[in-house]
């Protein structure tokens, strides 16, 4: 990362991204890590940890609507779900839309995320006081570890990228403990990069995946302009049956408002360029 007259800008592997920035807000060191807050002249507040863009006040519904509705709406019947990371709460407003759901707990490691997006970002933590959401502020691989079997029905990884402590939440061991604790039918979604700039992080995934136990995965993605590539997606798991259809009456009849997804978006999502199903498939050149 570097500051320079004025501009925000993360780059490498000979890429960058920079925004204008009309001033820092905010800058403090938590026992994890560098937490900054900029005023940017046109994304509106943005979020970095350790140098890294996070998030921005213009385009952050793309990513945490994607993340939540298309696996909701994939579930049959979502009512126990934990998100794992996912500091900034965007996630988990999102979630809370459902009237399914029954509780969300939020297993986050680093408490001073979430509390400077109280201050920084009000409009994702409008949800935090709902009755049925629940935080948890300590390592998610140690949580997961030693929660009872079959007792979730969606677990949602909104994590930082796979580097550092963070490569834990991307290996076979969390990904199998992950499965223990769905129950049949359940899911587990992960952010996974971008699909032209990271196909070894998502090939890796997919193959922990499979290797962890899944019985289906599937690998949706989306615009996310100040990410990486400005391209995103996730990948789901599922335990016990195919990832073959969503509830697609209930996504078009939704009772609640979002900027991006909608039943027509999930469609599409899900149908990839062939240059990924190839690389997936062992037979593209990454």
């Amino acid at each position: 990362m570097a500051l320079d007259d004025s501009w925000f800008t993360e780059a490498a592997n000979g890429y960058g991204l920079s925004l204008k920035v009309k001033k820092k807000l905010h800058d403090e060191q938590s026992p994890y890590q560098r937490i900054e807050i900029f005023e940017t002249e046109t994304f509106g507040r943005l979020m970095t940890l350790d140098g890294l863009v996070m998030l921005t006040g213009r385009d952050n519904f793309i990513y945490h609507e994607m993340m939540t509705h298309p696996v909701l709406f994939t579930h049959s019947n979502p009512k126990n779900v934990v998100i794992v990371g996912g500091g900034d709460c965007g996630t988990l407003r999102e979630v809370l839309k459902h009237k399914t759901v029954k509780q969300v707990l939020q297993v986050e490691l680093d408490e001073r995320v979430t509390r400077v997006a109280e201050q920084f970002f009000p409009e994702l933590c409008e949800s935090n006081n709902d009755k049925r959401a629940k935080f948890l502020f300590q390592d998610a691989i140690q949580w997961m570890e030693d929660t009872a079997a079959a007792s979730v029905d969606v677990i949602i990884l909104d994590t930082t990228d796979p580097v550092g402590q963070a490569s834990r939440l991307f290996s076979v061991p969390f990904y199998k403990d992950c499965m223990r604790v769905l129950r049949d039918g359940g899911i587990m979604v992960g952010q996974s990069e971008s699909p032209l700039f990271n196909m070894d992080i998502l090939r890796h995934m997919h193959q922990t995946m499979e290797e962890a136990g899944c019985d289906d995965k599937l690998t949706i993605h989306f615009p996310q302009c100040t990410y990486p590539s400005g391209w995103w997606s996730a990948t789901m798991a599922r335990k016990g049956q195919k990832l073959n259809g969503f509830r697609e009456t209930a996504a078009r009849k939704k009772t609640f408002a979002t900027r991006y997804y909608n039943a027509d978006i999930h469609l599409a999502c899900q149908t990839m360029p062939n240059f990924v199903n190839e690389a997936l498939d062992g037979k593209g050149d990454w």
